[in-house]
């Protein structure tokens, strides 16, 4: 049933539920409130004269303590639901004078759908868009709602916080990829939501609700000192939890109803260009996926955050539409007017949302300082690539030296002692007269050079002490494929430094074969984007970071500097198919990383606010400074740990790159949809991961050997590291 039939149904069914939640509460109050009417009764009997004698006597004593301790257990139940503080999503909130136009619009369309108006506007650096309650007294005070000319009388009553309408939460990606239309109609389902949650029922058991969530998020914190503590919060738990299983059917199926009535009101207002607009949200899911995982992480590793993702995120979209036959139609939008158009600052907005998606995701600093500086597009390749690479590459020397391997190899010139690619291919391949792979190699400590005199053995800088993330399949140097078939990666390191990753898929072959597009250079690739269609929606992708956003996840303690973890069973399978200096390699990068991460948290728990940087943003919108708990942040770490292999195979490619870079007049360069990647003549290298797996795992070099061959690439020549 559609149309208002289908909207009554819709509101009909979501109060019935709410109904069902509050009667819930009802009978948890008068299970509360029985022992005490039974004492009163007996004590009224006692008093009368008609219960007397020392039956009656005993029985009202322990009737009498028994309502006691009920009426305590159920106050202090009370009390942690209505002291809880809900959930609320870190959010830029977007003042009125700052964004008129956009104020307006969501105005003019909640008078369309006849609902009331949102009570504000705020961004999230999300492909979501939602209304959320934040009339709890701990989220601060309510914005005032817009009343018509006339609603209310001068000195009248100020409406009850309480009755404030829900914020309106609008993903960033929507309002710089989406034209104003667009955006327009994905909001007109949302804002239909504000009619239903002002019914009083639905509102009271929304309320309800949250406080159960909040009081059980309470009572489930550790740290509780005493058994007496631990036993109190133990027992309001259970009561807690056991509420929440009473309501948990209700909850949903009034959730429901509130969607089915507010898309059935919503159908009146640009149904036609809603259906095109459902398509853009699918692409920015893709595009602002990429972004965060393939170029906004390599740069939060490194001390720098993007101050334009959001811009990045259309010209991402821009370069799929351009690569893609899927996407020939929508570069033909870029002609209309965009929706950041309707605000006032949209550069400032969009440098406020990327500080916070920073935070979310990788758990950065509120502010610039030193060692947290925003990054332009435009310097990404070199303060960002071209670091990230050389800071790999001093590692994996660093590694070296402390192993004993020799910096000068046989055949180079005498006095040679500086890093070299050589010294890398020399020690990872594999001799004939090699025992299996299950030995590690012994070193030479007469060979093993101090490392703390070494070169590239200055400590780096904390937040650079992550490599370049793995590409996917389009490899671009700096990164590699992990090994497994299931897709699956682990990684040496605290969970704050996670990417999402995707199932790998087979490697290129020298030639390109996705569209007919043949390189100039045998060894250089056109780029091609026929492989992004698993991105797109209907794809074989994981879900977006919209769907990340409900299952948040708290970072694990970090270790202490003095351990060095050693590789785990999961790193000995994983490396079991590598050579025997390719896994003792692996374990040493994993323990230097594990060591580097370490030193990078305890000096941020020392000093976690460090002075504003000269390089500072601009003053501008922030995010709420109400709504954040630092404990818990990255809020949604975005990858899991990677394998010793995938950490040995990222510094190799990053000591490849560094060679290409001094030896060949290769250049770093930026993709918007593939992240960092290496230029030649300002085209993408490709056929780089291939021959590095098979350094990696069997030990051969040849294929990487012709492939540098090719390009000019002079592996015997030092190269400059950080």
């Amino acid at each position: 049933m559609t149309g208002t039939g289908g909207e009554e149904m819709g509101v009909q069914a979501a109060r019935s539920r709410a109904l069902a939640v509050l009667r819930v509460r009802s009978r948890a109050l008068a299970v509360a409130l029985l022992p005490a009417a039974a004492a009163v009764i007996l004590l009224a009997g006692g008093a009368t004269g008609h219960l007397t004698g020392g039956v009656w006597d005993a029985l009202r004593w322990v009737v009498s303590v028994l309502a006691l301790l009920v009426l305590a257990a159920a106050a202090a139940v009370a009390l942690v639901v209505a002291r809880a503080r809900p959930a609320v999503t870190p959010t830029v909130t977007v003042d009125e004078e700052s964004a008129p136009d956009l104020y307006g619009m969501v105005r003019d369309l909640a008078d369309r759908l006849d609902v009331p108006a949102p009570s504000a506007i705020a961004l999230t650096p999300d492909c979501d868009s939602w209304l959320e309650d934040r009339t709890h007294p701990a989220h601060g005070r309510p914005p005032p709602a817009a009343e018509p000319d006339g609603a209310t009388l001068p000195g009248g009553p100020a409406p009850r916080r309480g009755d404030a309408a829900p914020v309106l939460v609008i993903g960033s990606p929507f309002l710089w990829w989406m034209r104003v239309g667009e955006l327009r109609a994905v909001l007109a389902p949302v804002v239909a939501g504000t009619g239903p949650s002002a019914h009083p029922d639905i509102a009271a058991a929304r309320r309800f609700i949250r406080g159960l969530d909040a009081a059980a998020a309470v009572v489930s914190a550790g740290g509780r000192r005493g058994p007496l503590s631990r036993a109190v919060h133990g027992g309001l738990g259970r009561v807690v939890r056991l509420l929440l299983r009473g309501c948990r059917v209700h909850a949903a199926e009034m959730e429901r109803g509130v969607a089915w009535a507010a898309a059935e009101r919503a159908q009146a207002v640009d149904y036609g260009v809603r259906i095109v607009a459902q398509e853009q949200v699918g692409l920015a899911y893709a595009g602002w996926d990429r972004l965060l995982t393939r170029v906004a992480l390599p740069a939060w590793r490194m001390g720098r955050w993007p101050a334009r993702l959001d811009v990045g995120v259309v010209a991402a979209l821009t370069e799929l539409s351009r690569r893609d036959r899927l996407a020939e139609g929508f570069a033909s939008r870029l002609g209309e007017r965009p929706a950041c158009d309707l605000l006032e600052e949209p550069g400032a907005m969009d440098e406020a949302v990327s500080l916070l998606a920073a935070r979310l995701f990788h758990g950065g600093p509120s502010g610039a300082s030193p060692d947290w500086s925003p990054v332009g597009w435009d310097d990404y390749p070199e303060e960002v690539v071209d670091r990230t690479w050389r800071t790999d590459a001093a590692r994996l020397h660093r590694v070296l030296d402390a192993l004993g391997v020799r910096r000068a190899a046989g055949h180079t010139a005498p006095g040679t002692g500086g890093p070299t690619l050589a010294r890398v291919l020399d020690h990872l391949t594999t001799p004939a007269d090699e025992a299996s792979p299950g030995a590690l190699p012994t070193p030479d400590p007469a060979a093993a050079p101090d490392p703390a005199t070494a070169p590239g053995a200055a400590p780096t800088r904390a937040h650079a002490a992550e490599p370049v993330e793995p590409a996917g399949r389009a490899e671009p140097p700096g990164s590699a494929e992990p090994a497994g078939g299931d897709g699956s990666v682990t990684r040496t390191g605290s969970p704050a430094d996670a990417v999402p990753h995707r199932p790998p898929a087979p490697a290129h072959g020298d030639h390109d074969t996705h569209g007919g597009h043949l390189a100039t250079h045998p060894h250089v690739a056109q780029p091609d984007a026929a492989h992004l269609e698993a991105d797109l929606p209907g794809g074989d992708s994981d879900d977006p970071p919209g769907h990340r956003r409900a299952t948040p996840a708290t970072p694990a303690a970090a270790p202490t500097p003095a351990a060095a973890p050693a590789v785990d069973e999961a790193d000995d399978d994983d490396l079991a198919g590598t050579t025997a200096r390719g896994a003792a390699l692996a374990a040493g990068l994993s323990a230097q990383l594990a060591r580097e991460e370490a030193e990078a948290s305890v000096t941020g728990a020392v000093a976690p606010d460090a002075p504003p940087a000269a390089a500072a943003p601009t003053a501008g919108p922030a995010p709420d400074p109400a709504l954040w708990d630092d404990r818990a942040l990255p809020l949604l770490p975005l990858q899991p740990p990677r394998t010793g292999r995938e950490i040995l195979t990222a510094h190799v490619t990053a000591m490849v790159c560094c060679a290409a870079m001094d030896t060949a007049g290769a250049v770093p360069g930026l993709d918007w949809l593939d992240g960092p990647s290496l230029l030649f003549d300002g085209v993408r290298a490709a056929d780089l991961a291939p021959s590095v797996l098979t350094l990696v795992e069997t030990g051969d070099p040849g294929p990487l050997r012709t492939w540098m061959t090719e390009l000019g690439i002079r592996p015997e020549k030092p190269v400059r590291l950080v």
